[in-house]
């Protein structure tokens, strides 16, 4: 197959190990890993061994363009995280009546605190043979309930879309990113362009996690001697730099056979490193080693951060790992600037919310009123967070004091504090009533909008004074942000459920967004990019 899905591999990985970094779960590990549902699955288990004993790919590897002389091709691969086998990967591609449908599925599964989950995501995309878009079908299971998101694209070159999740359906209406291309259109370009050593191009590439297009440059390199799980061949290295406007860059490094076809690639994602490797169906399919992930998510902060509700700011100082260019948004709380060397000097000074500001929102900030909206993830809408809404702000009609019960209702809701959840929507947790940091950030985010107060969804570090056994330094941790008289507060209800107090100077946002995977794209291209050098406290 040659179409890569590892973009929507960082996605899913940036989603389910932002694990809540406050109070340990008090829920037992999970004693077994949980395999993907997949009818082809072999009954019995394939012990994934070392990868330098892992068994040469003669019979499946690289397969020739006469050996694939039928329209059906149906290719796998395994996903390593860190050298240890984490997942597979499924690709097909149908021919069939004038239309070309590819299929890409992913199943990975990690361990966070000791907690085994496994995430599965499928795509499918359906083009003319010249690789026009027509429709595409996306689905995501990241720990409780699926999530559906399917495009038509119209006449008029509109994308309708259809969401589903928890029993519920959202229909619009978006533009198509101008210019951006599926996997057949991507196939295609690759043949066009070929793998002449020093070709380049551009494209839009169309990420349906996302619903959007990422800009796409691919520089073709040299031929090389490549490792296939202890077959070396050779095969043509090509370079893909994919960007957003302010969110950073992700490269992926591919090898390709002559006749075109993807066997190998690999991305550095969030400081680790992540392969995809052509393999037989039987390998693809077998057990998975255990990757650890939450350890590897944690930073050490420079000084102990005792007693943070009493500071007025911190100021951090970001040193980039091995010249990374970092990008780290500011904020209404948060302060970024970059040094000469390519540091970020940062200052977090918490914002308490205005008093006397009324509720629901009736400005025309385009921002605010974007993240009034129901979304696949935070669903707004839905009965039953309307209720829970409702029974959280009680009879005020002042935002201020709204957002603070709202941050505390959802401290306490939430009883289960647990990491086994991948990534819930707002109204699985409302439903389940368990989860770590992103199920309260979801939840708490899509209260406020219920009632009229635009949300957003915050990923980045949380300060913790000690993490299964690691003292002073910061995991990944996800919170929320209110709209209330004209700037963005920061509300933490994992942090209240804990006892700490909330939202404080010990945050460090490294991407904002809705609540959709697609928005953890900053977070997949900075973290594990950078240390912290200096921390200096300000006291109230």
């Amino acid at each position: 197959m040659k179409t890569k899905c590892f973009l929507g591999i960082c996605l899913v990985l940036a989603a389910i190990t932002t694990a809540g970094c406050g109070k340990k779960s008090d829920s037992p590990p999970a004693e077994s890993v949980v395999q993907i549902k997949d009818s082809q699955q072999p009954e019995s288990k394939q012990a994934a061994p070392d990868r330098s004993a892992q068994p040469t790919m003669e019979s499946a590897s690289v397969k020739t363009r006469a050996e694939k002389n039928q329209p059906d091709e149906t290719d796998y691969f395994a996903v390593f995280i860190e050298g240890k086998k984490a997942g597979h990967a499924r690709q097909d591609r149908v021919v069939s009546d004038g239309k070309v449908t590819s299929s890409e599925e992913v199943s990975l599964t990690i361990s966070r605190a000791g907690v085994s989950l496994t995430a599965t995501m499928s795509v499918k995309t359906v083009e003319t043979t010249d690789g026009k878009p027509l429709s595409f079908e996306s689905i995501q299971d990241l720990g409780m309930m699926k999530m559906e998101i399917s495009g038509t694209v119209q006449p008029d070159g509109k994308l309708a879309l259809v969401n589903r999740s928890a029993g519920s359906e959202q229909k619009s209406v978006v533009d198509w990113p101008s210019g951006a291309l599926m996997a057949e259109g991507l196939r295609l370009l690759l043949e066009a362009k070929g793998l002449q050593e020093g070709t380049e191009y551009s494209c839009r590439i169309f990420e349906p996690t996302m619903v959007g297009g990422l800009d796409a440059k691919t520089t073709v390199g040299s031929k090389e001697q490549v490792d296939l799980l202890g077959r070396v061949v050779t095969l043509t290295e090509a370079k893909t730099v994919l960007s957003m406007p302010g969110t950073g860059e992700l490269t992926s490094t591919s090898y390709y056979d002559d006749d075109f076809n993807l066997q190998k690639s690999i991305t550095p994602t969030m400081g680790m490193a992540m392969e995809m490797v052509a393999c037989p169906k039987e390998f693809a399919l077998g057990e998975n080693d255990v990757v650890e992930l939450v350890d590897k998510m944690f930073i050490d902060s420079p000084v102990p951060l005792d007693n943070l509700d009493s500071a007025e700011s911190v100021t951090y100082h970001l040193d980039p790992i091995a010249g990374a260019k970092l990008i780290i948004p500011p904020n209404d709380n948060q302060q970024v600037q970059k040094s000469s060397d390519g540091a970020v000097i940062m200052t977090v000074r918490p914002l308490a919310a205005p008093l006397g500001v009324t509720f629901p929102y009736e400005g025309d900030e385009k921002e605010a009123l974007e993240h009034l909206e129901p979304t696949q993830f935070v669903q707004s809408d839905h009965k039953k967070i309307v209720e829970l809404a409702r029974r959280a702000v009680g009879r005020t009609k002042d935002a201020g004091e709204a957002v603070e019960r709202i941050e505390a209702f959802v401290a306490a809701y939430v009883e289960d504090k647990n990491l086994s959840v991948g990534y819930a929507s707002a109204v699985e947790v409302a439903l389940s009533k368990q989860g770590d940091c992103t199920e309260h950030a979801v939840l708490a985010a899509a209260l406020c909008r219920a009632v009229g107060i635009p949300a957003q969804v915050v990923t980045g570090l949380g300060y913790v004074g000690e993490w299964r056994g690691v003292a002073s330094g910061f995991g990944g941790h996800a919170w929320t942000q209110a709209y209330v008289g004209g700037k963005w507060i920061g509300l933490d209800a994992a942090f209240r459920g804990a006892g700490r107090g909330g939202y404080d100077a010990g945050h460090i946002a490294l991407a904002t967004g809705k609540g959709d995977p697609g928005d953890f794209f900053s977070l997949v291209t900075t973290m594990g990019q950078f240390k912290i050098g200096k921390a200096i406290i300000k006291r109230k």
